[in-house]
């Protein structure tokens, strides 16, 4: 009896963290974007000085953006599959698009 009490408090508490982590996760795009561009600016960096061709300064550079554009790409792609979700929920099958074009004119 006792177990079945913390399994079921277990599975109350689980979707709370879940949002939490969630939330942590979209907070950390912008930190991503910027430790994505300076990795590749250092990287950089310690390719032109290692091999000494001012170029491979700017490839680095071109990696770090790069890396940044694929963090907001994968972002997007989460934030379009969570939003597929509440089409298909019931709760909000009446809220669909109408089509007026009085505001158009």
């Amino acid at each position: 009896m006792a177990k079945e009490k913390l399994v079921e408090e277990g599975a109350e508490n689980k979707p709370a963290t879940k949002k939490v982590v969630e939330g942590a996760y979209d907070l950390s795009l912008g930190i991503s974007i910027v430790v994505a561009v300076l990795l590749g600016v250092g990287l950089g960096y310690w390719m032109r000085s290692f091999f000494g061709y001012e170029w491979l300064f700017w490839l680095g550079v071109f990696w770090g953006v790069g890396g940044a554009i694929l963090n907001i790409y994968k972002a997007y792609q989460k934030q379009v599959k969570a939003f597929e979700e509440y089409a298909n929920d019931p709760r909000y099958k009446n809220y669909s698009q109408k089509d007026d074009d009085e505001d158009d004119a």
